[in-house]
């Protein structure tokens, strides 16, 4: 077995450094390229045009936890003072029962799916910096086949949804810029 010199030795871990660093990997949903200039962000409430009444009651909540937890952006509460204004409505909400009870009959398992439309806005300018008109959720909940244990699921499938909402939307504009 031959050795390397110590300089052929040097030069190659070198080289196998520089290629090893450079390979293109890094955090996902950190940075962004919003123009640095925009620093604040306001999240009103959605707009709901549905008959499901509390549906949006936790969206914004949920989007400003996630803009906070992932990026370097102010969430504030005032939309007149905000750089961006992130804007939703939710203009779909269906339910049906996806699973029942083979004995009664009765359903166990509810599906939840949603539509979205969600758009990041310049406030200045009102230049869209980012939307998605078409944003389609699902979530499922279950529904106790006790009725003296009985337990209404689906606010908390609702909330379970608004976080799921909020980390697919926060993700899609970071990966837009």
């Amino acid at each position: 077995m031959r050795w390397w010199p110590d300089a052929a030795r040097t030069a190659a871990l070198a080289v196998l450094c520089g290629v090893a660093s450079g390979c293109g990997y890094h955090v996902s949903g950190k940075a962004t390229e919003i123009p640095k200039n925009l620093q604040t962000i306001a999240i009103p409430a959605f707009k709901n045009l549905t008959v499901r009444y509390n549906l949006t009651d936790a969206l914004p909540e949920a989007m400003a936890r996630e803009f906070i937890a992932r990026t370097k952006y102010k969430v504030i509460p005032d939309e007149k003072q905000a750089d961006m204004v992130l804007k939703g409505a939710v203009v779909r909400y269906v339910s049906f029962p996806v699973i029942s009870d083979q004995a009664t009959g009765r359903a166990v398992t509810i599906q939840m799916n949603v539509t979205l439309q969600v758009s990041l806005i310049r406030r200045k300018t009102n230049d869209i910096l980012w939307t998605r008109p078409s944003f389609d959720y699902r979530q499922r909940y279950q529904i106790s086949v006790d009725q003296t244990a009985y337990f209404e699921e689906s606010n908390v499938g609702l909330r379970r949804l608004s976080q799921d909402v909020a980390r697919d939307v926060v993700s899609a504009i970071l990966e837009n810029f």
